[in-house]
């Protein structure tokens, strides 16, 4: 349960038990939920994640070299990544109340799309606590 509003912090971990190449981590936002992205003035200053010690950890190096942050989903790129676990996390906005479902995270090889994974699917439920009495 999120409030209507809310700034969620998405964290996702992925494991990969070998050195695998062109690597895509894509999570489907469900509906009511929007990325915010720290490249945009207007975004503001996000909270820093759990392994950051806040807006100068210029130090901070991910295993991914490119992000996509659209309005349904979050990407993230490898091109080469390394055996072992492996977390991505950003901040969505709860935007629109209601009970929404959760689509299943995915990696894989882009150029061999037989290598993947799949999250499990999940609920989301935005409260409009204005209307809450």
């Amino acid at each position: 349960h999120v409030a209507a509003g809310a700034e969620v912090r998405v964290t996702l971990t992925m494991v990969n038990d070998s050195r695998r190449t062109n690597m895509v981590l894509v999570d489907p936002l469900p509906a009511g939920l929007e990325p915010l992205n720290p490249a945009l003035a207007v975004t503001g200053e996000l909270p820093p994640g759990p392994d950051e010690d806040g807006p100068d950890s210029f130090w901070w190096r991910t295993w991914y070299q490119h992000q996509n942050l659209r309005d349904d989903r979050a990407e993230a790129f490898a091109f080469s990544l390394q055996a072992g676990t492996h977390e991505y996390s950003y901040v969505a906005r709860a935007t629109t109340p209601g009970t929404f479902v959760v689509p299943p995270a995915r990696a894989e090889e882009i150029y061999a799309p037989e290598v993947f994974g799949r999250s499990a699917s999940d609920t989301v439920v935005i409260e409009d606590r204005r209307s809450v009495s």
